[in-house]
């Protein structure tokens, strides 16, 4: 399949479920692309980037958007909060607005307000990582910090990603975090210390550390860190090809085609119980 073909019409005995992909030129539209090549469930209808890119196979995007059921966003915060916005407001014109798979980072609160008041219009699954392991450590995490008492049990999340990410800590740090905190009964804006530097005094009992790496092409690597006096728990998890992010986003987009709307991630996706 050439990228011309990407943004040819749907043939309808070629996919069931028609996807537009925002951020084609990124690294994850690119991989989407690829993962997407020759399926029979799921058709590329549309390829789109930021107003102004230019690319062969790319498409304006209110024509992308029109003919998919659900549109995959790998970019940044406030593009993936503007597009949400956009796919709300067809649907409030047509009631046939595309859902959405966002995988964008790094969200302001008001970025998140704004994707989910779009969620009261169309089906949004949103996630800091799609990937089956990463949401399988999220549920041991949960579970090993209910077990281990805070008061001898010190929780530090640790990752490391490539040189180009701009926010920190990663969304799936922050997951990995929350999953902590809930294990505890905690919020985790009370617990979490995301910055140490200088003479900080000892650790206060509770909290939960973040430490970040930024350099060369690292895929993705977390752990989480249950340090004891006397052992030392570590729970990981390491990327080694983008493409198992590119999968799990296609799951969930074939999964929230027919979902009323609502935000959704990916635990639902995987039928994880809550």
């Amino acid at each position: 399949m050439s990228q011309n073909d990407l943004a040819a019409p749907l043939d309808p005995n070629k996919g069931t479920v028609t996807i537009a992909l925002a951020g084609a030129l990124g690294r994850m539209g690119q991989a989407l692309a690829k993962t997407l090549d020759g399926r029979t469930d799921a058709t590329v209808v549309g390829r789109f980037d930021r107003p102004g890119a230019e690319g062969e196979g790319l498409s304006d995007r209110f024509t992308a958007l029109a003919h998919a059921d659900v549109v995959i966003d790998f970019t940044i915060p406030e593009a993936s909060a503007a597009l949400a916005e956009v796919c709300a407001d067809l649907a409030g014109e047509t009631r046939t607005g595309p859902a959405m798979v966002i995988g964008s980072t790094g969200f302001t609160p008001e970025q998140t307000a704004r994707i989910a008041r779009a969620a009261q219009k169309i089906a949004i699954v949103k996630s800091g990582n799609y990937s089956l392991g990463v949401n399988m450590l999220m549920g041991l995490v949960k579970q090993a910090a209910a077990a281990l008492p805070a008061a001898d049990w010190d929780v530090e999340v640790h990752e490391a990603h490539h040189k180009r990410k701009i926010d920190a800590p990663s969304g799936t740090a922050l997951m990995l975090g929350q999953a902590a905190a809930d294990g505890r009964g905690v919020g985790l804006g009370q617990v979490a210390d995301r910055a140490r530097d200088g003479v900080t005094g000892p650790r206060k009992e509770g909290a939960i550390g973040f430490s970040v790496v930024r350099g060369g092409g690292i895929i993705g690597e977390h752990s989480v860190i249950f340090a004891g006096e006397e052992e030392v728990l570590t729970l990981s998890h390491s990327a080694t090809d983008r493409g198992l992010f590119a999968r799990g986003a296609v799951a969930a987009a074939l999964w929230v085609k027919d979902k009323p709307p609502g935000l959704y991630d990916m635990q639902d996706v995987l039928g994880f119980e809550r």
